[in-house]
């Protein structure tokens, strides 16, 4: 096993790899066909690669993502940090606000992830909802009230909405921010981050690939296929036009790797800002995974190279990528 950096997440004291694995696209819902006997192929080798977060949500699959999660974590849940988020089940989106409009509605919606992770605690539990709503109160009282029980051990935010992160935190007690940050979106870099920083929260990335625009292995004619909502990217006219543009990025960036991927590069980006604890991109097959953990044992971009970067997507530019 190789030994990938360990990073202390922002003031909960505990220690994540700085690359994880997000668990969205095991689901099996909106990323396409994936097999489960893959799915829990992919979490057994990122623990055999050094890989300690994991990252998932009760939306994705309808849950069937945590259920992956906790049967891999059979027999060796101590060798796992569990990032899971809860929110969207049973929104309301003519009300625009979510189901958990009490706290003990909200407690027994995260007893739920619980059950599905098969385990007696979370490490880490987040609000899924990215803006703020009615039941905002009702989840950082839950999540407290769930801390204080030993349930969760520390709790935090999914939104790269800067006044509601700080409408979240407003207590300072929140642990972590999960955002969307990429070489084509590098908003986060405006406030967010400083803010991160200065509050000591961790900052979970996802999206560091963007989708998988940063892989490179798209094209103008790329078609998406049944079940996978990046589809959309091309049928809408005004979304192709914006996907044109990020693979005109693309085809600039790719005079940068040097011996490594694309989404190599990509990735060593994102866990390069001083504000970035882990970096959590996806991967449905053990050969995506191996390359994303190459990522993290290269040395440092060189001063050059960021130069080049900042030339193609400035500080603070860029655009959020959905659901950002």
């Amino acid at each position: 096993m190789v030994e990938i950096e360990k990073r202390v997440l922002g003031k909960s004291g505990i220690e994540v790899t700085k690359l994880g694995l997000g668990l969205w696209a095991i689901g099996g819902d909106q990323w396409g066909v994936v097999e489960d006997h893959e799915s829990l192929d992919v979490i057994s080798a990122a623990l055999d690669l050094g890989i300690n977060f994991f990252d998932t949500a009760d939306v994705y699959g309808g849950g069937h993502s945590e259920e992956l999660l906790g049967k891999a974590m059979q027999g060796r849940r101590d060798k796992f940090i569990v990032g899971t988020k809860i929110g969207w089940l049973g929104f309301d989106g003519e009300k625009v606000v979510s189901a958990y409009d009490t706290v003990e509605k909200l407690v027994a919606g995260v007893e739920s992830n619980l059950k599905r992770l098969d385990t007696d605690y979370i490490d880490v539990i987040q609000s899924h909802i990215d803006f703020r709503e009615p039941t905002m109160e009702v989840f950082i009282e839950g999540f407290q009230k769930l801390q204080g029980q030993g349930k969760v051990r520390a709790y935090g935010v999914s939104t790269s909405n800067f006044e509601y992160l700080q409408a979240f935190n407003a207590e300072n007690r929140a642990s972590t921010l999960q955002i969307d940050y990429s070489i084509l979106n590098r908003t986060p870099e405006k406030e967010i981050f400083p803010y991160t920083i200065e509050n000591d929260l961790g900052v979970l990335v996802r999206g560091p690939l963007a989708m998988g625009i940063l892989t490179g292995k798209f094209t103008k004619d790329t078609e998406f296929g049944e079940g996978d909502f990046r589809q959309r990217w091309i049928d809408n006219e005004d979304e192709y036009q914006v996907f044109l543009n990020d693979l005109a990025k693309v085809e600039k960036l790719k005079a940068l790797t040097n011996g490594r991927t694309l989404g190599q590069l990509a990735i060593q980006f994102v866990m390069a800002h001083p504000a970035v604890t882990v970096a959590i991109p996806g991967a449905k097959r053990v050969s995506q995974l191996e390359q994303n953990v190459k990522a993290a044992l290269l040395p440092p971009l060189t001063a050059e190279e960021r130069q080049l970067i900042d030339e193609i997507t400035p500080q603070g530019g860029g655009r959020k990528i959905w659901p950002a």
